[in-house]
């Protein structure tokens, strides 16, 4: 399952992104279990930002909490994640992350290709 994310770019500390992440191949999926975002800055380890399950709330990091929220459109499957009070330590590169069933029962786990955001000071 391929997943084409987008929304990234420039913006200056206390603005909003939104981003979106959408499955291609919806054909193909049977069911998705997880959809969330991990962020990347420079110099530092992947960390998860923000993830939804199917039949559980959301979860934040502690330094995203009350700024970002994390939705789905399971008809879309669509992942999106709006970010606001956007500080500079949040600049990193966010990628999209999904997992689940496709036709067949068989797993998925898959990437997106990473949306830079970037918060200047």
């Amino acid at each position: 399952v391929q997943l084409q994310a987008s929304g990234g770019g420039l913006v200056q500390a206390g603005g909003s992104l939104n981003l979106s992440c959408a499955a291609s191949d919806p054909g193909s999926i049977f069911n998705i279990h997880s959809m969330g975002w991990y962020r990347q800055a420079t110099g530092k380890e992947r960390e998860l930002a923000a993830e939804i399950s199917s039949g559980e709330g959301p979860i934040y990091a502690d330094s995203v909490k009350g700024r970002f929220t994390i939705s789905r459109d399971n008809a879309k499957n669509t992942a999106y994640l709006q970010m606001n009070s956007l500080k500079p330590e949040d600049t990193a590169v966010y990628y999209c992350h999904v997992d689940g069933l496709i036709l067949g029962a068989s797993p998925f786990d898959s990437w997106g290709q990473g949306t830079l955001v970037t918060v200047s000071s």
